[in-house]
């Protein structure tokens, strides 16, 4: 199921779901359906994979390796 941005014309609220195709969403706000659905904001570039690297890092100082493949386990 993706995540959707809408903008309800009645009480205008912008807001984000988690919604199946054939589903005819609500808003939180009012319950209104008179909801025009929004383009996606693009994601700043993430910074993850630092994020990554650093706990895997600590993860391997301390011993603990489940978070690894079995190929990096055997090259620790």
């Amino acid at each position: 199921m993706p995540i959707f941005d809408y903008h309800c014309c009645d009480c205008d609220a912008d807001f984000e779901l988690l919604v199946m195709s054939s589903t005819i969403p609500n808003c939180p706000q009012c319950s209104s359906q008179h909801l025009e659905k929004q383009l996606s904001r693009v994601a700043a570039p993430g910074r993850s994979a630092g994020l990554m690297a650093r706990g895997r890092a600590q993860a391997a100082k301390e011993g603990h390796l489940s978070n690894f493949s079995a190929a990096e386990r055997k090259s620790r």
